[in-house]
This record gives C-alpha cells, sequence and structure tokens, in this order.
C-alpha cells in the first residue's frame, strides 16, 4: 500500500512536469534523441559517394569487392534511469531534499520518453544495486517509476556508482541513453564512467544543496555526514572555517566537471534551491544537444 502522502507528491509532480513535458521540452527530447540511436541492417557493394568509414572491412577482404554497412535508425530508445539512493540524497536545506528534487527530473525524462514511444527503465543503488525496473513502455509504468524513486527504503547508505554503471552494462545490450542521477560525492568511478559512455549515451544528472556550497554562520555545531555517520564539532561564525568549506566545495565541483569532460559525458547540474529553477538547465542541456547534431 502507497502512503497517502507519497501519493500526494505524486500527483504534484505530475502535474508539475506535464507542463514541462508538453510545453516548455516538446519536440526536444525527440530532435536530440532521436535519429542518435542507429541499428545494423544489411551489407551491400560499395558505390560511389557511400561515407568511406561505412567500409565493412571484414566482408571486403573476404569478398575482394569493397562493400558497406547499411545502418537503419532505431524505431526507440531505451532511457535508463540510475538513481542514487545514498543517505546524502536524503538531504535539503531550502524547500525540498535533494531526493525528491531528483524523481521530479526524472519524470520529466520518463514521460519525455513514453511521449516519444521509448522505454524506461530504473536502477536505484547506494553502496550495491537495491532496485532493478526492467524497461517498459506506459504512464503506469512511469508513475511506478516516479513513486520508487521517490518512496524506496534503500538497505544500504554509501555510494557506489561503479558497480551501478556495471550492472548497466550487464542488463541492457543494446545501446541505451542512461540518466547517472548522483550527487556524485565518490570517488574511483572515471574508469567505469568511461566505459559505459563508450557502450550507451551516458548523461550525468548532479543534484546538489546549497548548504554543500556554503556554510551559515550559526555558531557552534556538530556536522554530520549522512553516509559514514561521522561527527565534527566546528565553529560556523569563524570566517576562516567558511571560507575553507566553500573552498573545498569549490575544489569538489571543479574535480567532477573536469572528470566529465574528460570522459565526454555531457552534464546536467540542478540545485535544490527554488532560485536556479531546473527546468532552465535542462532547456541548456537539450539546446547544446541540438546545436552538436545540427
Amino acid at each position: 500500500m502507497i502512503p497517502q502522502d507519497v501519493m500526494k507528491q505524486i500527483r504534484r509532480i505530475q502535474i508539475r512536469t506535464s507542463h514541462v513535458v508538453n510545453d516548455i521540452l516538446a519536440g526536444q527530447y525527440e530532435s536530440v534523441f532521436k535519429g542518435q540511436g542507429m541499428e545494423f541492417k544489411e551489407v551491400r557493394a560499395y558505390v560511389p559517394g557511400d561515407d568511406i568509414r561505412m567500409i565493412d572491412w571484414n566482408v571486403t577482404a573476404r569478398t575482394s569487392v569493397p562493400h558497406v554497412k547499411l545502418l537503419a535508425e532505431e524505431r526507440e530508445l531505451t532511457v535508463m534511469l540510475l538513481v542514487d539512493a545514498s543517505a546524502s540524497l536524503r538531504f535539503g536545506s531550502v524547500g525540498r531534499f535533494k531526493n525528491e528534487l531528483a524523481a521530479e527530473l526524472c519524470a520529466v525524462l520518463a514521460f519525455s520518453a513514453i511521449k516519444n514511444n521509448d522505454k524506461v527503465g530504473l536502477v536505484v543503488f547506494t553502496d550495491d544495486i537495491e532496485l532493478y525496473v526492467p524497461p517498459s513502455k506506459g504512464r503506469r509504468h512511469v508513475l511506478r517509476v516516479i513513486r520508487e524513486v521517490l518512496a524506496f527504503e534503500p538497505k544500504g547508505t554509501g555510494t557506489n556508482i561503479p558497480r551501478a554503471l556495471k550492472f548497466l552494462n550487464g542488463v541492457t545490450r543494446r545501446r541505451a541513453v542512461a540518466f547517472l542521477v548522483s550527487d556524485f560525492m565518490a570517488d574511483d568511478y572515471e574508469v567505469p564512467l568511461r566505459i559505459a559512455n563508450r557502450r550507451h549515451d551516458v548523461i550525468a544528472v548532479s543534484v546538489s544543496d546549497p548548504r554543500e556550497e556554503t556554510l551559515p554562520d550559526v555558531g557552534y555545531a556538530v556536522v554530520r555526514d549522512t553516509e559514514t555517520r561521522r561527527e565534527t564539532f566546528i565553529d560556523t561564525s569563524a570566517p576562516v572555517v567558511r571560507k575553507a568549506y566553500e573552498r573545498a566545495a569549490v575544489e569538489r565541483a571543479k574535480r567532477r566537471d573536469q572528470l566529465f569532460q574528460r570522459t565526454r559525458v555531457d552534464a546536467i547540474h540542478v540545485c535544490t534551491d527554488p532560485g536556479r529553477p531546473y527546468v532552465s538547465e535542462l532547456y541548456r542541456f537539450f539546446r547544446m544537444r541540438e546545436r552538436r547534431y545540427a
């Protein structure tokens, strides 16, 4: 039985995201992702004007006649949502938690996918794989995906991005569009991310909260790491402490973004701050993709 408060959240998300999907991002999802997925159709003899990059060298060597591969556009795509459910996502200081923002963003992506007749699958992970919902279509399926992102109670508290990416490669044989939704408070995931992005179109969705960037002056306070449960006693009234906190946050974000650049993974950065609406960042991402493929 789904708790009543969760049902209310799902309804609110459904109402808000329908406007984003139908009015703001209408057509952009299709223009960005449709046509990028291609599958092998057949091989035929090379004719002048064919793209030499499509030459099938194995068939050419066997027959001594140049042959090229013909590709056909896939009629449907598979969109995989890899959602971090670690303890650090159950944090928020300005209106809502990071996992609630993640759920709403996943709703926008999932509704955009089914509107274009694509399949949507879900992987919920912490330091282990907590839940797998195989790709499927339909509004009921998408509502289940949203419900799981919102209300699923994980057993673990940590973050293991490499395990999630390895699981993706294991269950999704064909090329998929994979949104990796996390706060990326983790280490040692560069190589698995690079490998996964070669097989799939991986897009990193980084979710943050303003309190992870700046520390308020509230005097002496106990700061607790939600994943390791380690506590630290600090004096937030000291300017040197707040500046050190901000420098560490800037450096952490810089290392993360440099990693995305090295692995050629596109990124969407969203924040729980109401003054930084996720719709603007989504729009920026889709426009950037449109220009790339124009």
